[in-house]
Protein backbone atom coordinates (compact mmCIF):
# COMPACT_ATOMS: atom_id res chain seq x y z
CA UNK A 1 0.00 0.00 0.00
CA UNK A 2 1.25 3.44 -0.48
CA UNK A 3 2.90 5.95 1.94
CA UNK A 4 -0.45 7.55 2.75
CA UNK A 5 1.56 10.91 3.67
CA UNK A 6 1.98 11.36 -0.34
CA UNK A 7 -1.62 11.45 -1.17
CA UNK A 8 -3.54 15.11 -1.13
CA UNK A 9 -7.60 15.23 -2.02
CA UNK A 10 -8.48 19.04 -2.83
CA UNK A 11 -11.67 19.88 -4.16
CA UNK A 12 -13.07 22.90 -5.46
CA UNK A 13 -16.33 23.86 -5.16
CA UNK A 14 -18.33 26.25 -8.09
CA UNK A 15 -16.76 29.67 -6.92
CA UNK A 16 -13.74 28.77 -7.08
CA UNK A 17 -13.78 27.28 -10.36
CA UNK A 18 -16.72 30.00 -11.43
CA UNK A 19 -14.47 32.54 -14.06
CA UNK A 20 -11.00 33.05 -15.36
CA UNK A 21 -9.48 34.66 -12.02
CA UNK A 22 -10.71 31.87 -9.75
CA UNK A 23 -9.41 29.45 -12.01
CA UNK A 24 -6.19 31.13 -12.09
CA UNK A 25 -5.89 31.04 -8.06
CA UNK A 26 -6.94 26.92 -8.31
CA UNK A 27 -3.91 26.62 -10.85
CA UNK A 28 -1.42 28.20 -8.74
CA UNK A 29 -2.85 26.22 -5.88
CA UNK A 30 -2.80 22.98 -7.49
CA UNK A 31 0.66 23.58 -8.71
CA UNK A 32 2.03 24.11 -5.42
CA UNK A 33 0.30 20.84 -3.72
CA UNK A 34 2.19 19.39 -6.45
CA UNK A 35 5.34 20.39 -5.38
CA UNK A 36 4.47 18.84 -1.95
CA UNK A 37 2.65 15.74 -3.05
CA UNK A 38 3.55 13.14 -5.90
CA UNK A 39 -0.02 11.96 -5.20
CA UNK A 40 -2.95 14.52 -5.80
CA UNK A 41 -6.62 14.31 -6.80
CA UNK A 42 -8.28 17.51 -7.93
CA UNK A 43 -12.25 16.97 -7.81
CA UNK A 44 -14.06 19.97 -9.16
CA UNK A 45 -17.50 21.15 -9.11
CA UNK A 46 -19.41 22.66 -12.06
CA UNK A 47 -19.01 26.80 -12.62
CA UNK A 48 -21.16 28.37 -10.32
CA UNK A 49 -24.49 29.33 -11.69
CA UNK A 50 -24.48 26.08 -14.04
CA UNK A 51 -26.41 23.05 -12.32
CA UNK A 52 -28.57 25.79 -11.44
CA UNK A 53 -29.43 26.76 -15.39
CA UNK A 54 -29.14 22.69 -16.18
CA UNK A 55 -31.75 21.81 -13.80
CA UNK A 56 -33.97 24.93 -14.93
CA UNK A 57 -33.79 23.88 -18.37
CA UNK A 58 -35.08 20.71 -17.32
CA UNK A 59 -38.06 21.53 -15.69
CA UNK A 60 -38.74 24.00 -18.80
CA UNK A 61 -38.67 20.99 -20.68
CA UNK A 62 -41.70 19.03 -18.39
CA UNK A 63 -43.64 22.36 -19.28
CA UNK A 64 -43.02 21.62 -23.31
CA UNK A 65 -40.80 24.92 -23.35
CA UNK A 66 -37.54 24.13 -25.31
CA UNK A 67 -37.44 27.67 -26.49
CA UNK A 68 -35.22 28.95 -23.99
CA UNK A 69 -33.11 26.19 -24.66
CA UNK A 70 -30.51 28.08 -27.76
CA UNK A 71 -29.99 31.27 -24.48
CA UNK A 72 -28.78 28.26 -22.43
CA UNK A 73 -26.54 26.76 -24.71
CA UNK A 74 -25.20 30.66 -25.33
CA UNK A 75 -24.61 31.12 -21.47
CA UNK A 76 -22.99 27.99 -20.98
CA UNK A 77 -20.76 28.30 -24.29
CA UNK A 78 -19.94 32.03 -23.26
CA UNK A 79 -19.18 30.82 -19.77
CA UNK A 80 -16.70 27.74 -20.45
CA UNK A 81 -15.52 28.72 -23.49
CA UNK A 82 -14.06 32.33 -22.38
CA UNK A 83 -12.41 30.77 -19.63
CA UNK A 84 -11.06 28.28 -22.16
CA UNK A 85 -10.20 31.03 -24.81
CA UNK A 86 -8.11 33.09 -22.09
CA UNK A 87 -6.29 30.21 -20.45
CA UNK A 88 -5.40 27.45 -22.48
CA UNK A 89 -2.54 28.39 -24.59
CA UNK A 90 -2.15 25.19 -26.90
CA UNK A 91 -4.76 26.08 -29.70
CA UNK A 92 -5.27 21.94 -30.18
CA UNK A 93 -5.65 21.86 -26.93
CA UNK A 94 -8.35 24.20 -26.79
CA UNK A 95 -10.32 23.45 -29.66
CA UNK A 96 -10.61 20.10 -28.07
CA UNK A 97 -11.65 20.93 -25.10
CA UNK A 98 -14.13 23.53 -26.99
CA UNK A 99 -15.37 20.36 -28.67
CA UNK A 100 -15.57 18.42 -26.13
CA UNK A 101 -17.77 21.00 -23.83
CA UNK A 102 -19.89 21.40 -26.61
CA UNK A 103 -20.83 17.96 -27.48
CA UNK A 104 -22.24 17.75 -23.91
CA UNK A 105 -23.72 21.03 -24.04
CA UNK A 106 -25.86 19.66 -27.10
CA UNK A 107 -26.86 16.37 -25.20
CA UNK A 108 -28.42 18.73 -23.04
CA UNK A 109 -30.67 19.64 -25.95
CA UNK A 110 -31.17 16.00 -26.61
CA UNK A 111 -32.55 15.20 -23.33
CA UNK A 112 -34.53 18.52 -22.42
CA UNK A 113 -36.21 17.71 -25.18
CA UNK A 114 -37.03 13.90 -24.87
CA UNK A 115 -37.98 15.34 -21.21
CA UNK A 116 -40.40 17.44 -23.46
CA UNK A 117 -41.80 14.92 -25.45
CA UNK A 118 -42.52 12.96 -22.20
CA UNK A 119 -43.66 15.57 -20.66
CA UNK A 120 -42.60 14.51 -17.19
CA UNK A 121 -38.51 14.23 -16.00
CA UNK A 122 -37.70 11.02 -14.41
CA UNK A 123 -35.03 11.27 -10.87
CA UNK A 124 -33.23 9.27 -13.79
CA UNK A 125 -33.10 11.81 -16.29
CA UNK A 126 -32.50 14.70 -13.94
CA UNK A 127 -29.32 13.19 -12.73
CA UNK A 128 -28.48 12.90 -16.19
CA UNK A 129 -28.69 16.55 -17.16
CA UNK A 130 -27.32 17.60 -13.58
CA UNK A 131 -24.39 15.89 -14.57
CA UNK A 132 -23.35 17.79 -17.19
CA UNK A 133 -22.11 20.95 -15.33
CA UNK A 134 -19.48 18.61 -13.34
CA UNK A 135 -18.47 16.88 -16.54
CA UNK A 136 -18.07 19.85 -18.67
CA UNK A 137 -16.07 21.56 -15.78
CA UNK A 138 -13.32 18.59 -15.44
CA UNK A 139 -12.58 19.32 -18.76
CA UNK A 140 -12.34 23.15 -18.99
CA UNK A 141 -10.19 22.83 -15.59
CA UNK A 142 -7.77 19.55 -16.46
CA UNK A 143 -7.25 21.27 -19.89
CA UNK A 144 -6.26 24.81 -18.25
CA UNK A 145 -3.97 23.25 -15.50
CA UNK A 146 -2.48 21.16 -18.54
CA UNK A 147 -1.69 24.58 -20.17
CA UNK A 148 0.13 26.12 -16.91
CA UNK A 149 2.69 23.27 -17.38
CA UNK A 150 1.01 20.78 -14.61
CA UNK A 151 0.77 16.90 -15.76
CA UNK A 152 -2.64 15.73 -15.46
CA UNK A 153 -5.37 13.55 -16.71
CA UNK A 154 -8.79 14.51 -16.65
CA UNK A 155 -11.33 11.14 -15.53
CA UNK A 156 -15.16 11.55 -14.62
CA UNK A 157 -15.83 10.05 -11.40
CA UNK A 158 -18.55 7.95 -12.97
CA UNK A 159 -15.95 5.40 -14.11
CA UNK A 160 -15.27 4.53 -10.65
CA UNK A 161 -17.36 6.35 -8.22
CA UNK A 162 -20.16 3.43 -7.83
CA UNK A 163 -23.77 4.19 -6.09
CA UNK A 164 -26.87 2.48 -6.03
CA UNK A 165 -29.93 3.67 -7.86
CA UNK A 166 -31.33 5.86 -6.16
CA UNK A 167 -31.01 9.02 -8.53
CA UNK A 168 -30.91 12.04 -7.24
CA UNK A 169 -29.28 11.10 -4.23
CA UNK A 170 -27.07 8.02 -5.06
CA UNK A 171 -24.98 5.96 -1.65
CA UNK A 172 -22.24 4.96 -2.48
CA UNK A 173 -20.91 1.24 -2.59
CA UNK A 174 -17.33 1.59 -0.59
CA UNK A 175 -16.17 -1.83 -1.47
CA UNK A 176 -16.43 -1.46 -5.25
CA UNK A 177 -15.59 1.95 -4.92
CA UNK A 178 -11.87 1.24 -3.36
CA UNK A 179 -11.58 -1.40 -5.63
CA UNK A 180 -12.16 0.63 -9.19
CA UNK A 181 -10.66 4.10 -7.78
CA UNK A 182 -7.67 2.56 -7.26
CA UNK A 183 -7.43 0.43 -10.54
CA UNK A 184 -8.22 4.14 -12.09
CA UNK A 185 -6.33 6.24 -10.31
CA UNK A 186 -3.13 4.39 -9.08
CA UNK A 187 -1.23 3.97 -12.73
CA UNK A 188 -2.36 7.46 -13.27
CA UNK A 189 0.18 8.66 -9.64
CA UNK A 190 2.59 6.21 -11.44
CA UNK A 191 2.89 7.88 -14.71
CA UNK A 192 3.22 11.38 -12.12
CA UNK A 193 0.07 12.78 -13.51
CA UNK A 194 -2.28 15.04 -11.50
CA UNK A 195 -6.10 13.16 -11.35
CA UNK A 196 -8.61 15.79 -12.38
CA UNK A 197 -12.30 14.44 -11.46
CA UNK A 198 -16.01 15.73 -11.17
CA UNK A 199 -17.26 15.91 -7.61
CA UNK A 200 -21.23 15.46 -6.94
CA UNK A 201 -21.65 12.10 -10.16
CA UNK A 202 -21.47 8.57 -9.65
CA UNK A 203 -22.78 5.57 -11.67
CA UNK A 204 -24.75 2.33 -10.87
CA UNK A 205 -22.74 -1.15 -11.65
CA UNK A 206 -24.37 -0.64 -14.89
CA UNK A 207 -22.88 2.18 -15.80
CA UNK A 208 -25.87 4.90 -15.44
CA UNK A 209 -24.84 8.43 -14.36
CA UNK A 210 -25.77 8.86 -10.78
CA UNK A 211 -25.79 12.40 -8.10
CA UNK A 212 -24.95 12.55 -4.98
CA UNK A 213 -27.24 15.08 -4.21
CA UNK A 214 -26.90 18.69 -4.37
CA UNK A 215 -23.61 19.75 -2.50
CA UNK A 216 -22.28 16.44 -3.31
CA UNK A 217 -18.92 17.34 -4.49
CA UNK A 218 -18.08 17.65 -0.81
CA UNK A 219 -19.39 14.10 -0.25
CA UNK A 220 -17.23 13.22 -3.55
CA UNK A 221 -13.88 14.13 -1.67
CA UNK A 222 -15.13 12.24 1.61
CA UNK A 223 -15.50 9.11 -0.51
CA UNK A 224 -12.11 9.51 -2.75
CA UNK A 225 -10.22 10.25 0.32
CA UNK A 226 -11.61 7.94 2.52
CA UNK A 227 -11.06 4.97 -0.32
CA UNK A 228 -7.44 5.76 -1.55
CA UNK A 229 -6.80 6.49 1.26
CA UNK A 230 -5.45 9.99 1.58
CA UNK A 231 -3.51 11.69 4.47
CA UNK A 232 -5.76 14.66 4.08
CA UNK A 233 -8.67 16.15 2.21
CA UNK A 234 -8.97 19.94 1.35
CA UNK A 235 -11.85 21.41 1.15
CA UNK A 236 -11.10 24.98 -1.10
CA UNK A 237 -14.27 26.94 -0.47
CA UNK A 238 -15.27 31.07 -1.11
CA UNK A 239 -15.20 31.48 2.94
CA UNK A 240 -12.24 31.26 5.43
CA UNK A 241 -13.10 28.20 6.95
CA UNK A 242 -15.88 27.54 9.73
CA UNK A 243 -17.23 30.57 10.62
CA UNK A 244 -19.14 30.73 14.01
CA UNK A 245 -22.12 32.61 12.38
CA UNK A 246 -22.92 33.44 9.16
CA UNK A 247 -21.32 36.59 8.23
CA UNK A 248 -23.96 37.65 6.38
CA UNK A 249 -25.97 37.78 9.35
CA UNK A 250 -23.58 38.41 12.42
CA UNK A 251 -20.78 41.56 11.23
CA UNK A 252 -18.38 40.03 14.14
CA UNK A 253 -18.24 36.23 13.21
CA UNK A 254 -15.02 34.95 12.98
CA UNK A 255 -13.09 31.38 11.72
CA UNK A 256 -12.57 28.39 13.81
CA UNK A 257 -9.19 27.46 13.61
CA UNK A 258 -10.36 24.22 14.57
CA UNK A 259 -13.60 22.37 15.12
CA UNK A 260 -14.45 18.74 15.61
CA UNK A 261 -16.09 16.12 13.50
CA UNK A 262 -19.19 15.77 15.70
CA UNK A 263 -19.45 19.70 16.00
CA UNK A 264 -19.35 20.01 12.38
CA UNK A 265 -21.52 17.49 11.20
CA UNK A 266 -24.20 19.19 13.75
CA UNK A 267 -23.27 22.64 12.22
CA UNK A 268 -23.96 21.06 8.72
CA UNK A 269 -27.35 19.69 9.47
CA UNK A 270 -28.55 22.44 10.92
CA UNK A 271 -28.29 24.80 8.03
CA UNK A 272 -23.78 25.86 7.72
CA UNK A 273 -23.45 25.99 3.86
CA UNK A 274 -19.76 25.08 4.38
CA UNK A 275 -19.86 21.32 4.26
CA UNK A 276 -22.11 18.39 3.03
CA UNK A 277 -23.22 16.32 6.03
CA UNK A 278 -22.21 13.19 4.47
CA UNK A 279 -18.58 14.25 3.81
CA UNK A 280 -17.37 14.02 7.16
CA UNK A 281 -18.17 9.96 8.00
CA UNK A 282 -15.88 8.33 5.56
CA UNK A 283 -13.09 10.44 6.77
CA UNK A 284 -13.63 9.59 10.45
CA UNK A 285 -14.00 5.77 9.63
CA UNK A 286 -10.42 5.94 7.68
CA UNK A 287 -8.96 8.73 10.41
CA UNK A 288 -8.30 11.15 7.80
CA UNK A 289 -7.60 14.94 7.98
CA UNK A 290 -9.94 17.73 6.49
CA UNK A 291 -8.83 21.13 6.04
CA UNK A 292 -11.95 24.03 4.92
CA UNK A 293 -10.06 26.65 2.90
CA UNK A 294 -10.34 29.65 0.65
CA UNK A 295 -9.65 29.87 -2.92
CA UNK A 296 -9.07 33.23 -3.02
CA UNK A 297 -7.28 33.67 -0.08
CA UNK A 298 -5.22 30.64 0.16
CA UNK A 299 -2.48 31.61 2.69
CA UNK A 300 -5.19 31.85 5.40
CA UNK A 301 -4.77 28.14 7.77
CA UNK A 302 -8.54 27.92 7.23
CA UNK A 303 -10.31 25.24 9.64
CA UNK A 304 -9.01 22.23 10.61
CA UNK A 305 -11.21 19.33 11.35
CA UNK A 306 -10.19 17.44 14.42
CA UNK A 307 -10.90 14.02 16.25
CA UNK A 308 -13.64 14.15 18.79
CA UNK A 309 -12.63 15.64 21.65
CA UNK A 310 -9.47 17.49 20.74
CA UNK A 311 -10.87 20.59 19.82
CA UNK A 312 -8.52 23.59 21.58
CA UNK A 313 -12.10 24.98 22.32
CA UNK A 314 -12.88 22.82 25.16
CA UNK A 315 -14.98 24.13 27.92
CA UNK A 316 -13.18 24.73 31.17
CA UNK A 317 -15.08 23.13 33.90
CA UNK A 318 -18.08 25.22 35.11
CA UNK A 319 -17.85 27.22 31.77
CA UNK A 320 -20.55 27.01 28.62
CA UNK A 321 -18.58 27.68 25.35
CA UNK A 322 -20.64 28.26 22.20
CA UNK A 323 -18.18 27.57 19.79
CA UNK A 324 -20.74 28.47 16.57
CA UNK A 325 -24.53 29.16 15.98
CA UNK A 326 -26.51 28.24 12.28
CA UNK A 327 -29.56 28.83 11.37
CA UNK A 328 -32.49 27.14 8.94
CA UNK A 329 -34.48 29.85 8.17
CA UNK A 330 -38.34 29.80 6.54
CA UNK A 331 -39.46 26.96 9.04
CA UNK A 332 -43.30 26.29 9.67
CA UNK A 333 -43.68 25.28 13.18
CA UNK A 334 -46.28 22.35 13.38
CA UNK A 335 -48.04 21.11 16.77
CA UNK A 336 -49.93 17.83 17.29
CA UNK A 337 -51.78 18.00 20.63
CA UNK A 338 -54.71 16.86 22.66
CA UNK A 339 -55.63 15.00 25.87
CA UNK A 340 -56.50 12.13 23.54
CA UNK A 341 -52.76 11.36 22.73
CA UNK A 342 -51.89 10.03 26.44
CA UNK A 343 -50.34 7.12 26.77
CA UNK A 344 -51.99 5.94 22.83
CA UNK A 345 -49.30 4.08 20.99
CA UNK A 346 -48.01 5.20 17.63
CA UNK A 347 -49.20 8.68 17.23
CA UNK A 348 -45.65 9.80 16.30
CA UNK A 349 -45.25 7.03 13.85
CA UNK A 350 -48.09 7.93 12.33
CA UNK A 351 -47.14 11.46 12.05
CA UNK A 352 -44.07 11.34 11.01
CA UNK A 353 -45.04 8.78 8.50
CA UNK A 354 -47.84 10.82 6.97
CA UNK A 355 -44.83 13.80 6.54
CA UNK A 356 -42.38 11.52 5.44
CA UNK A 357 -45.21 10.35 2.76
CA UNK A 358 -44.66 13.96 1.10
CA UNK A 359 -41.32 13.73 0.97
CA UNK A 360 -40.23 15.82 3.24
CA UNK A 361 -37.39 16.17 5.66
CA UNK A 362 -38.10 17.49 9.77
CA UNK A 363 -35.20 18.92 10.90
CA UNK A 364 -36.39 19.60 14.55
CA UNK A 365 -38.32 17.41 16.77
CA UNK A 366 -40.00 17.62 20.62
CA UNK A 367 -42.45 15.67 22.76
CA UNK A 368 -43.73 17.49 25.71
CA UNK A 369 -42.77 14.31 28.65
CA UNK A 370 -47.04 14.49 29.10
CA UNK A 371 -47.01 13.23 25.91
CA UNK A 372 -49.73 15.28 25.67
CA UNK A 373 -48.19 17.33 22.32
CA UNK A 374 -45.37 16.66 19.48
CA UNK A 375 -44.10 19.52 17.92
CA UNK A 376 -41.84 19.34 14.82
CA UNK A 377 -40.09 22.05 12.51
CA UNK A 378 -40.90 21.67 8.67
CA UNK A 379 -39.68 23.75 5.52
CA UNK A 380 -42.51 25.33 3.43
CA UNK A 381 -42.54 23.08 0.48
CA UNK A 382 -45.38 22.79 -1.63
CA UNK A 383 -45.61 19.07 -0.97
CA UNK A 384 -46.42 19.47 2.93
CA UNK A 385 -48.07 22.36 2.58
CA UNK A 386 -50.80 20.44 0.51
CA UNK A 387 -51.16 17.95 3.10
CA UNK A 388 -51.33 20.41 6.16
CA UNK A 389 -54.24 21.80 4.16
CA UNK A 390 -56.09 18.81 3.23
CA UNK A 391 -55.42 17.67 6.93
CA UNK A 392 -56.77 21.03 8.05
CA UNK A 393 -53.34 21.73 9.94
CA UNK A 394 -52.37 25.24 10.48
CA UNK A 395 -48.94 25.95 11.28
CA UNK A 396 -47.18 28.64 13.11
CA UNK A 397 -48.57 31.89 12.17
CA UNK A 398 -45.25 33.37 12.23
CA UNK A 399 -42.07 32.95 10.60
CA UNK A 400 -39.76 30.68 12.18
CA UNK A 401 -35.95 29.74 12.17
CA UNK A 402 -34.19 26.78 13.69
CA UNK A 403 -31.38 28.12 16.25
CA UNK A 404 -28.60 25.89 16.69
CA UNK A 405 -25.68 26.70 19.49
CA UNK A 406 -22.60 23.78 19.01
CA UNK A 407 -20.18 24.00 21.18
CA UNK A 408 -18.70 21.60 24.37
CA UNK A 409 -21.16 20.75 26.94
CA UNK A 410 -23.57 23.70 25.00
CA UNK A 411 -26.63 24.38 26.85
CA UNK A 412 -29.24 27.22 25.85
CA UNK A 413 -27.32 30.43 27.17
CA UNK A 414 -28.69 32.87 29.82
CA UNK A 415 -27.45 35.22 27.60
CA UNK A 416 -28.36 39.35 27.12
CA UNK A 417 -28.34 38.34 23.19
CA UNK A 418 -30.94 36.28 23.50
CA UNK A 419 -33.05 39.47 24.45
CA UNK A 420 -32.00 40.46 20.86
CA UNK A 421 -34.24 37.26 19.80
CA UNK A 422 -37.84 38.17 18.85
CA UNK A 423 -39.79 35.32 20.28
CA UNK A 424 -38.34 31.96 21.34
CA UNK A 425 -41.04 29.18 20.48
CA UNK A 426 -39.40 26.18 20.92
CA UNK A 427 -36.10 25.70 22.99
CA UNK A 428 -34.76 21.76 23.12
Amino acid sequence: MPDTKQTLVMKFGGTSVGSVDALIKVTQIIKEARARYPRVVVITSAMSGVTDLLLKCATLATQGNVESLPSAESTLREKHFSAADTLIQNAKLRESTKGEINCLIESLVDLCKAIAVLGEASPRALDAVASLGERMSVRLLGAVVESAGVRMKAIESSEFVVTNSHFQSANPDFQATTERTRQCLNPLFEAGLVAVTTGFIGATPEGVITTLGRGGSDYSAGIIGSVLPADEVWIWTDVDGVMTADPRLVASARTLPEISYSEIAELAYYGAKVLHPKTIRPLVEAGIGLRICNTFNPSHPGTHLVSNGHSNGKASKGEQVIKAVTAIRKQKLVTIEGRGMLGVPGVAARAFGAVASTGTRVPLITQASSEQSICFAVPPNPQITYWMRCKEILPSSCPSAILTASGPRTRLPSSPQLGQVRAIHLAS
